[in-house]
């Protein structure tokens, strides 16, 4: 089988020459596409391919990478990003795996490493993602009698393992986008909302909670998963405790009473609250508790680093 390896690309000539390398021994072809770089990044991408086509970019990367996909030709498609690489095992666990593929998988999963050096918003360092997609996929009809098509792709995990290195963090980019979403749109869907609130746990600043407050006060009032409500009170609190609302700040503290068991992160700003105020003993206990008692959510700093932190400081 073949395999076009595509990127959707925008100003990474730091990285690109090190993704691009670390995938030769795999790949029959590459397919560029770019969103508006301004440094060496199409120049650097022009070393490996005369494929590199350029889009302009309005905020949406599904539609961006659903272009640079049409403009593959291969079997597969391997689907990459600019700051990751395979090292010399991985590339060779690839090739093996390129010589068995005979087009009944549909996705190849890989699993994706070093998340928690870099901030990403997720609470491990290592998960099964999807990488390789097969390009056309053919209807099979499943079953002897009331015979039906199979909709579930095939998906197969591979050991093979993705070593995510950025030189950045995009979370600004990111928060741009979310909230032109919500002017657009007036809401989020359910998975977006919970990368919205990830992200902002993981790397946003005090303005980025501040500007989230109000739709995440308005999104809380009509929502029913007790899960996404928790994590939605964490945002609420910090957004009202940054912009100095102590009302707002005190009544949602309190909503997390009727949700049950509260998160770290909730704890914890709770503890950056009663700090502030002047309370020792109160922030002491609800430190403790971020620590020791709860379990985080959607940051697994709150459950350590920011408590070694703040005992550092005492």
């Amino acid at each position: 089988m073949t395999i076009s390896i595509c990127l959707i690309v925008k100003n990474e000539e730091a990285v690109l020459k090190r993704c691009l390398d670390s995938l030769r021994c795999i790949a029959d072809e590459y397919v560029i596409v770019d969103t508006g770089s301004s440094d060496a990044t199409k120049e650097i991408a022009a070393e490996y391919t005369d494929r590199i086509y350029d889009f302009e970019w309005r905020d949406d990367f599904a539609a961006a990478r659903n272009f640079a996909f049409s403009k593959c030709s291969c079997d597969y498609i391997y689907s990459a990003d600019a700051d990751e690489v395979l090292d010399d095992r991985a590339g060779q666990e690839f090739v093996k795996l390129k010589t068995v593929l005979d087009g009944s998988v549909d996705i190849v999963q890989f699993i994706y490493t070093n998340q928690l050096e870099y901030n990403t918003t997720y609470n491990f360092d290592r998960e099964l993602r999807p990488k390789l997609y097969k390009r056309l996929r053919t209807f099979i009809w499943e079953g002897e009698v009331h015979e039906q098509v199979r909709l579930e792709p095939v998906i197969f995990d591979s050991e093979i393992e993705i070593i995510h290195k950025p030189t950045s963090l995009h979370s600004g980019r990111d928060f741009d986008i979310f909230l032109k979403l919500i002017d657009r749109k007036g809401e989020l869907e359910p998975r977006l909302m919970d990368m919205y609130t990830r992200e902002l746990a993981v790397s946003g600043g005090d303005s980025d909670f501040v500007k989230a407050l109000e739709y995440f006060k308005k999104s809380f009032e009509h929502e029913s998963d007790t899960d996404r409500m928790k994590n939605e009170l964490y945002v609420i609190m910090r957004g009202a405790r940054v912009s100095g609302d102590r009302d707002t700040f005190m009544k949602y503290a309190l909503r997390t009473l009727a949700l049950g068991d509260i998160t770290s992160e909730t704890a914890f700003e709770l503890g950056e609250y009663y700090r502030l105020e002047g309370d020792r003993t109160e922030a002491d206990m609800w430190y403790y508790n971020a620590a020791h008692e709860t379990e985080p959510a959607l940051d697994h700093r709150y459950h350590d680093e920011y408590l070694a932190e703040y005992l550092r400081k005492k």
